[in-house]
C-alpha cells in the first residue's frame, strides 16, 4: 500500500509540526549562511519569521544561536532587525554563544546607514553580559558622538543600560560627564531628553555614596538648566515633556514672579491632547502655589475645564485614571466643583468602574443648592438593570442623606426604594436605614412602620439582615412582631453561615429581652444555648459574656446591652487627612489610582501575608536553620484560605428560668439561671451530673523526625482531619517576635517545625509530631495574625481516632505561648 502523499501546504509558524521542526530550521539556515545566490535574503527573512515566531510563543530555539550569527552578514535591514531581536532575547542565557555576536554587532556600529548603526549599538547593549561589557565601551563612545541624532539618542540609553550591568566601567569611562554635555549642547530634543532620563537615574542611585553624584544631582534642579529645559519643551516629545515637567516640580522657585513666569510658560499645555502631559503641568500649578492660597484656588478654577475635557474624550482607561485625579481634587475642594455636577452623571455606555468614581464625587460635591437634582438622577440609577451601579448609586443617597443635606426628602425616597421588591435594593437600602436612624433617631417612626412589613426570609444578605435585626432589637418596643421574628431567626440558627448576622442576633434578643421580656425568654434561652454551643469563637465569647452578665446581675446586664445612646454626628472616614495629604503630594502616580500612598503598596510590611515569594522561598526548617526549595506550586508556600469545619458538636442545653412576677427591668433582682454545663466554667446546676470521662492523654515522640519531602507526600494525600480557629494570649502576641519563638515553644510540647515563613504581624508555619507509641504523624498547617491574635489551625492525621486529641494537646499548648 502505497504512503499518503504529503500535504503542499506548509504549517504555521505558531504550530510546529514535530520536534525535528527546530532541528529542520537549523539545517536550512547553515545551508544559507554562506549562500549568495539570488533570492537568498528572501530564503532567510521565511526562516527567520519562523525563528522568532517560535521565540515568541515560547519555543526553545536557542540551538540555532550560531547559525543566526552566521545568516547575520546581510545588508537587508529587516533581516538585520530579527536578527538583533533574537540575540538579545538568547544572549544572556548563552553567554558563551553570545561572544560570537561581538564582531558583527561591532562591525555594524560603523555601517554607513545610520538605522543599522543605531539598531547595532542599542542590540549590543541589550546583550546583559557581564563579561562583554569591554566591547561596549567603545561603540558607546563613538554613538554619543555620531552624527546622526538616531545613533545619539540610542548611545544615551546605552549608557544607562552599561552602568546596570557595571556601574564601574561607566564611570571610569566619564559617560555622565559626556552625557550631561549633550544633554546641555544637542540641537536634537529626543537625545537631550534621552540624556536627562539617565543623568537623574545614575546621579540618583550613585548620590547615596558619592558626595559628587549628590552635588551633580542638585544641579539637575538649578535654575539655568530647569530654564533651558523649559524654553525647549515645544520640541520634546509627550515622553519627555512629562520628564521635564516631572524635574521642574522639584524646582523652587526663589518668588512669586518666578513661579507666574513658569506658570505662564506652561498655560497652553493645559490644552496639550495628551492626557499625562495635562496631568504632569497641573501637577507643576498645584505644587507651586501650595503656599499661595488666592492663587491656588484659582489654578483649581482653571483646572477644571481641561480635566473635565480629558474626562470625556478618550478611552475608558483614560476617562478613569483623569477621573481618579478629579476625584482626589473634588475631594479637597468640593465647593469648587458643586456647580459641574452635571458633568458628573454617568452615561449608559461607560465601564462600571468608571460610574463608581462618577457616584463618589457626586456624593462629595452634593450640597444645599443641588442635592434634589443629584438625589433625583441617583434614584433614576437605582432602578437600573445594571444591578452594582444600582447598589451604589443607593449607598450614594445615603451618604449624602448623611451629610444633612435635604434629610426629609431623602428618607422617603429610601422608603420608596423599599416597596420595588429588588432583593438588592432591599438589602441596600436596609443598611443605610439603619446607618440613618443611628444619626436621626427621630425618623424611626417613619422607618419602623416600613421596615416592620419587611420579612427576615426576604433579606439573605448578611449585612442587610444585619442591619434588619439590629432595627428589631433597637426598635423592639414599637414592632409588634419584633420577639416572633426574632425567634424564628434563632430557629433558623443553624443553617445561618454569616458570624456577622448571629452577632447581631444575640445583642438584638438581650435588648428585645429588656423590652418586652415575657415574649422573649424563650428566644433568649435559645439563643444563649445555639451561642454557647457555636463553633465561632467570637460568637460563642459573646454568649458567654452574656450568660455571665445575665447570672450577675440583669439590671447590670440591662445597662450595659442596652443603654442610652445619643445621636451619632460623624461617621468614621476611611481615610486620615494625613493619608489624603499623602496622596496628593503624589499627584500624576499610581498612587491617585489606587487612592493610597505608595509606601502601602510598595513596602513590604503593607503587603499583607506572604505577598513576596522571594522571603518565603527559604523558608526555615525545624530550629537548625536549614532550608527548603520552593517553587511557586510547593506545598510550603500556599496560603490556602480558612476552611470553615462541616461538622458541629451540641454541647449542651440552656435553660433559663426568670421569675415574672416583677418586671426584670424595672427592678435590679438577679436572674436564676440554670444551666447543664458542659464547657467547664464553673457554672452551677440544678442537680449534681457524672462529670464525662477525661479523653486518654496522647503522648508524643519527644524525638520525632520527618523529611520535608515525606512531609509534603503526606500533606498532598492527607484530607484534613481538622480545621479550627485558635486565639493567641496578649502575652504571646508580645513573645512572638520571630517565628522562631513559637517554633521553640512548640518543641517543647513534643511538636516540631518543619517550616515556617512571614513577618510580623503575619506568619505561617508548619508542624509536625508522631505518637509515641507507634509511627502515627500529625501535620499541622498554621496561619497566625498577630494584630487579630487568631491563629486559623489545620491539621491532618494518619490516625484518625487521635485526631481530637491532638487537636486539644496542639490548641493547649499555642495557648499557653508566651505564659511565665
Amino acid at each position: 500500500m502505497a504512503p499518503p502523499a504529503q500535504s503542499q501546504r506548509s504549517p504555521s509558524p505558531s504550530q510546529p509540526s514535530g520536534k525535528g521542526e527546530v532541528s529542520d530550521l537549523k539545517m536550512q539556515l547553515r545551508q544559507l549562511a554562506g549562500s549568495r545566490a539570488p533570492g537568498t535574503d528572501d530564503s532567510k527573512r521565511d526562516l527567520f519569521k519562523k525563528v522568532i515566531s517560535y521565540m515568541t510563543i515560547g519555543i526553545d530555539v536557542s540551538s540555532v544561536f550560531s547559525e543566526m550569527v552566521m545568516c547575520s552578514a546581510t545588508s537587508d535591514i529587516v533581516l538585520k532587525k530579527m536578527c538583533y531581536l533574537y540575540v538579545g532575547n538568547y544572549a544572556k542565557y548563552n553567554p558563551d554563544l553570545a561572544l560570537l555576536t561581538i564582531n558583527f554587532l561591532q562591525r555594524d556600529c560603523k555601517d554607513e546607514d545610520p538605522m543599522i548603526r543605531g539598531l547595532a549599538l542599542r542590540s549590543l547593549g541589550s546583550l546583559r553580559v557581564p563579561n562583554l561589557v569591554e566591547y561596549l565601551v567603545g561603540p558607546l563612545g563613538a554613538g554619543l558622538k555620531d552624527a546622526n541624532s538616531y545613533v545619539r539618542m540610542v548611545a544615551a540609553v546605552g549608557v544607562l543600560k552599561l552602568y546596570h550591568i557595571s556601574a564601574s566601567t561607566c564611570l571610569d569611562a566619564d559617560f555622565p560627564a559626556l552625557l550631561k554635555h549633550l544633554m546641555l549642547n544637542d540641537p536634537d530634543a529626543q537625545v537631550v531628553a534621552n540624556c536627562l532620563s539617565a543623568l537623574q537615574e545614575i546621579w540618583g542611585v550613585e548620590a547615596s555614596s558619592s558626595e559628587e553624584a549628590a552635588m551633580e544631582r542638585e544641579a539637575l534642579i538649578s535654575k539655568p538648566i530647569i530654564y533651558y529645559l523649559l524654553n525647549r519643551i515645544k520640541e520634546f516629545s509627550e515622553w519627555a515633556q512629562c520628564t521635564v515637567l516631572e524635574l521642574v516640580s522639584k524646582y523652587a522657585p526663589p518668588d512669586s514672579n518666578e513661579i507666574f513666569d513658569i506658570m505662564n510658560l506652561l498655560e497652553d499645555r493645559l490644552q496639550h491632547a495628551n492626557g499625562a502631559v495635562v496631568l504632569a503641568t497641573i501637577k507643576l500649578f498645584l505644587q507651586l502655589t501650595l503656599s499661595m492660597t488666592d492663587v491656588h484656588q484659582q489654578v483649581y478654577e482653571r483646572i477644571k475645564a481641561p480635566l473635565l475635557t480629558l474626562v470625556s474624550s478618550g478611552s475608558p482607561e483614560q476617562s478613569y485614571a483623569v477621573l481618579s485625579h478629579l476625584h482626589l481634587l473634588v475631594m479637597r475642594a468640593p465647593m469648587l466643583f458643586a456647580s459641574d455636577y452635571k458633568h458628573l452623571y454617568c452615561q449608559y455606555n461607560e465601564p462600571f468602574y468608571v460610574k463608581k468614581l462618577k457616584l463618589e464625587m457626586l456624593t462629595a460635591v452634593a450640597n444645599e443648592s443641588n442635592t434634589y437634582e443629584i438625589v433625583t438622577e441617583l434614584c433614576e440609577y437605582a432602578a437600573n438593570v445594571d444591578i452594582p451601579i444600582a447598589r451604589e448609586s443607593i449607598r450614594a443617597v445615603g451618604k449624602i442623606a448623611l451629610e444633612q443635606y435635604d434629610v426629609n426628602a431623602i428618607v422617603d425616597r429610601l422608603l420608596q426604594f423599599l416597596e420595588m421588591e429588588k432583593d438588592y435594593v432591599t438589602a441596600e437600602t436596609l443598611v443605610l436605614v439603619k446607618d440613618l436612624l443611628r444619626k436621626y433617631p427621630q425618623w424611626s417612626h417613619d422607618c419602623i412602620a416600613v421596615i416592620g412589613n419587611i420579612s427576615s426570609n426576604n433579606v439573605q444578605e448578611p449585612k442587610a439582615k444585619a442591619a434588619l435585626i439590629w432595627m428589631l432589637g433597637e426598635y423592639a418596643q414599637d414592632m409588634q412582631d419584633a420577639p416572633y421574628a426574632l425567634e424564628g431567626l434563632i430557629d433558623d440558627w443553624e443553617d445561618e453561615t454569616s458570624p456577622e448576622v448571629r452577632l447581631h442576633l444575640l445583642t438584638a434578643v438581650m435588648k428585645c429581652f429588656f423590652r418586652r421580656p415575657p415574649e422573649t425568654q424563650k428566644a433568649l434561652g435559645s439563643a444563649l444555648a445555639a451561642g454557647l454551643s457555636d463553633m465561632h469563637q467570637d460568637v460563642h465569647d459573646r454568649a458567654l459574656f452574656y450568660y455571665r452578665l445575665l447570672q450577675h446581675s440583669v439590671s447590670v446586664a440591662n445597662s450595659v446591652v442596652n443603654p442610652t445612646k445619643q445621636a451619632v454626628s460623624v461617621f468614621a472616614d476611611t481615610q486620615s487627612s494625613e493619608i489624603k495629604d499623602r496622596i496628593f503630594d503624589e499627584f500624576n502616580s499610581l498612587s491617585v489610582l489606587y487612592q493610597k500612598p505608595c509606601y502601602m503598596f510598595t513596602d513590604k510590611e503593607h503587603q499583607g501575608p506572604f505577598a513576596f515569594s522571594e522571603e518565603l522561598g527559604n523558608l526555615s526548617i525545624g530550629v537548625d536553620d536549614q532550608r527548603v526549595e520552593a517553587n511557586d506550586e510547593d506545598l510550603l508556600l500556599s496560603t490556602t484560605g480558612k476552611e470553615e469545619s462541616l461538622s458541629q458538636q451540641t454541647q449542651g442545653a440552656l435553660l433559663v428560668s426568670l421569675d415574672q412576677t416583677e418586671p426584670a427591668a424595672a427592678h435590679a433582682q438577679q436572674t436564676n439561671l440554670v444551666i447543664d454545663d458542659i464547657f467547664g466554667l464553673g457554672l452551677s446546676s440544678p442537680s449534681p451530673s457524672p462529670s464525662p470521662s477525661p479523653s486518654p492523654l496522647l503522648k508524643l515522640n519527644a524525638k520525632a523526625v520527618l523529611d520535608p519531602t515525606s512531609f509534603q507526600q503526606k500533606w498532598r494525600q492527607l484530607p484534613v482531619s481538622t480545621s479550627q480557629e485558635g486565639l493567641i494570649s496578649p502575652q504571646g502576641v508580645a513573645a512572638m517576635t520571630s517565628a522562631q519563638t513559637l517554633v521553640r515553644h512548640m518543641q517543647g510540647h513534643h511538636i516540631h517545625c518543619i517550616a515556617s515563613g512571614g513577618q510580623a504581624p503575619n506568619f505561617k508555619l508548619f508542624f509536625f509530631a508522631q505518637k509515641a507509641e507507634e509511627p502515627s504523624n500529625f501535620l499541622v498547617e498554621c496561619v497566625i495574625n498577630l494584630s487579630t491574635a487568631k491563629a486559623q489551625i489545620k491539621i491532618k492525621v494518619e490516625d484518625e481516632n487521635a485526631s481530637q486529641a491532638f487537636s486539644n494537646l496542639f490548641q493547649s499548648a499555642l495557648s499557653e505561648f508566651g505564659m511565665v
